[in-house]
């Protein structure tokens, strides 16, 4: 399998807040060069050296960075997409600029690039028990009575190959029944919540602080024949903003899928709980194995019970209702 090279460019001290982030992320393979490690190694005086390996010379000028290797296949680039999300929520918590420009590159290659490279390696596969997933160049002649969903996720996570895309929807052919009223949050591409209308829901409210995914859900479920009143996408921060969550409360939700980070849904916790009905159920994931069960403690001290935990590929989602 061939691997992409992905480097992040950050500071010194922004070298734990982006390793955090990626660990988060269930990539615990990096390698970091900072041209400190060269001024620690000069002032060393426990040392006595009279020559300096080209490696570390390397170092000397360098931009602090974080490199990290992809498999280039459509996990690989979903998790690239991941990555370019959770870098924009702490550059967007950076107010200082502290961590420096936490922009990435491929291996030389622009990102955008990337992002049409790829294509190659996204072709029609199953989901669940319903769902045929395709992007809209792909064409499929025999579905097997499957629903077709068609997405195309342009700079946005949701192609439905990532396995915590999956464990939502198989989680949401359970729990979603027509007339539902639903929320996504952290939509992406939408694909959670278009799901969710093709199973029957009434209609959606998906949220995410990434315009660029608000464009490309809203651009999706149209794709998918959804009325435009059936999906409405706000970006924001909900546990910032305190008139974007007056909007997305104006509706009480029947079924929340948060397909996210550990960090955020625990930080979301009441948040998520003030907007689910009394009767009614929620899907989180996003959450890498290691983890599952503070992010289960921290939602049960927030009013849930588990209901259903599953894990896939080191990946966990967790099922719960209000206690």
């Amino acid at each position: 399998m061939d691997f992409l090279e992905t480097t992040i460019f950050t500071t010194t001290a922004g070298i734990e807040p982006v390793t955090g982030v990626l660990l988060n992320l269930g990539i615990n393979g990096f390698v970091v060069e900072d041209a400190q490690d060269f001024n620690d190694f000069l002032e060393d005086t426990t040392i006595y050296w009279d020559y300096v390996d080209d490696d570390l010379m390397k170092l000397k000028d360098c931009e602090t960075n974080i490199k990290i290797y992809l498999p280039q296949n459509p996990q690989g680039n979903e998790t690239l997409l991941l990555v370019r999300q959770a870098l924009e929520g702490l550059k967007s918590r950076d107010t200082s600029h502290a961590f420096g420009r936490l922009e990435l590159t491929l291996n030389a290659v622009k990102a955008e690039d990337w992002e049409n490279n790829w294509k190659q390696y996204f072709k029609p596969f199953c989901v669940g028990e319903h769902f045929l997933i395709k992007p809209s160049w792909e064409e499929v002649k025999d579905t097997n009575g499957r629903t077709i969903l068609e997405i195309d996720p342009a700079s946005s996570f949701g192609t439905g190959s990532h396995t915590t895309t999956q464990l939502c929807i198989q989680q949401l052919e359970h729990l979603v029944h027509k007339g539902d009223e639903v929320l996504d949050m952290g939509c992406g591409s939408g694909i959670l919540g278009i799901a969710a209308l093709l199973l029957g829901a009434n209609h959606v409210t998906a949220v995410d602080i990434d315009l660029n995914s608000v464009r490309t859900a809203k651009e999706n479920a149209l794709k998918n024949h959804i009325a435009p009143d059936k999906l409405d996408a706000y970006c924001g921060n909900i546990t910032q903003d305190e008139a974007l969550f007056e909007t997305v409360a104006s509706r009480s939700y029947d079924v929340i899928a948060a397909n996210i980070v550990a960090d955020v849904i625990i930080s979301m916790r009441h948040i998520l709980y003030k907007l689910l009905k009394e009767d009614g159920r929620m899907v989180v994931s996003g959450i890498i194995f290691e983890r599952v069960h503070e992010v289960a403690d921290a939602l049960v001290n927030a009013g849930f019970a588990v209901l259903e935990q599953n894990e896939q590929n080191d990946w966990a989602s967790i099922t719960l209702k209000k206690a």
